[in-house]
């Protein structure tokens, strides 16, 4: 049995990118032969300043996405982050592990710091991919679904953990990421070179809470390149690309198929067509997150059960850290 465990931050509106990329993927790999923990990351999201009402709002707005998508919490532990105390726990111990230089070679942290000074960013900017270690290894993870944007912090992971085994002994599992090819990295619809985002324009992404109107109307002005010709090439039509990954995403067929329905097809009709096709998907979609989202009650029951099994997991780990390190714990 393979052990799997991802994590989505509960910031600003979650787009199709997070859809494809993480949450539907998420239900299609609840298998008889994988344990899937997934998780609400919010102490991720305090890496900036947060609303605390629109922060503790967010946070259950992803538990009931997570329902909504198809993620099944009799088949999955889906938990809150805060809620577990060895997340905070372990990763002050891997602080230990990891080097200052290591941290400052982070790609993400590189892009944030070169729009403003270095100086000014705040200690978990920088540390957050401890925290992403720490919320890997505690659960022994055998595979992480990432991102290909994702894979610098998942060698970092895999390296903090073998640095910890030789000096220790065998304690935490080196977990291999799992790559989607089509759906790994959704991009922007305004520039195809960077990944789909919350914090860009408005119409350079389609969130999960957009009017139908306003989808088409995303979609009709999305970029493409000039040949007017519906082809796969990431190399010289990233833009056109990238509209086939998510057309593949939402309708279930292949690129190639794709392709073929529009061979004769100009831009205008296969955007069209592509915009009305998430807007009825994510429609029908709004309908059951707003009866779910409606019972926090029920919400909060997914997530003390999920929490219970992460929980259980996740404090037999820092025992076992604690003990080789040294450390007196004791969990009251």
């Amino acid at each position: 049995m393979k052990r799997i465990v991802s994590g989505i931050k509960p910031t600003g509106e979650l787009t199709i990118g997070n859809y494809l990329g993480a949450m539907k993927r998420w239900a299609e790999m609840e298998v008889e032969n994988n344990e899937s923990l997934y998780f609400v990351a919010n102490l991720h999201a305090i890496t900036v300043r947060q609303d605390s009402f629109e922060l503790r709002k967010r946070t259950f707005d992803v538990v009931a996405w997570l329902l909504t998508c198809g993620v099944n919490p009799d088949k999955s532990l889906i938990f809150i982050q805060s809620m577990i105390p060895a997340h905070s726990e372990i990763c002050w111990v891997l602080t230990n592990f990891v080097t200052i230089g290591e941290l400052g070679k982070m790609t993400q942290f590189k892009d944030k710091v070169s729009k403003s000074s270095k100086d000014g960013q705040l200690a978990g900017l920088f540390e957050y991919p401890v925290l992403m270690a720490g919320d890997v290894l505690l659960y022994d993870a055998d595979e992480v679904p990432v991102g290909d944007d994702q894979i610098q912090h998942l060698e970092l992971t895999r390296n903090i953990a073998n640095r910890f085994n030789n000096l220790y002994g065998q304690t935490f599992k080196e977990p291999k990421g799992t790559i989607s090819k089509s759906t790994s990295r959704i991009m922007s619809l305004k520039n195809p070179d960077t990944k789909m985002s919350k914090s860009e324009t408005e119409d350079s992404y389609i969130a999960l809470q957009d009017k139908p109107d306003i989808i088409i109307k995303k979609f009709k002005r999305a970029v493409t390149d000039s040949d007017n010709t519906v082809k796969f090439d990431m190399e010289k039509k990233p833009a056109i690309s990238n509209l086939l990954n998510i057309y593949s995403g939402f309708s279930g067929k292949s690129v190639d198929d794709i392709e073929k329905d529009y061979m004769n097809e100009g831009y205008g009709k296969f955007k069209t067509e592509l915009g009305e096709l998430v807007a009825g998907k994510l429609e029908i979609m709004q309908k059951k997150f707003s009866e779910l989202r409606e019972d926090e009650e029920q919400l909060m029951k997914v997530v003390l059960k999920g929490n219970a099994g992460a929980n259980d997991i996740a404090n037999k780990k820092v025992s076992e850290v604690f003990e080789k390190l040294g450390l007196v714990y004791h969990r009251y």
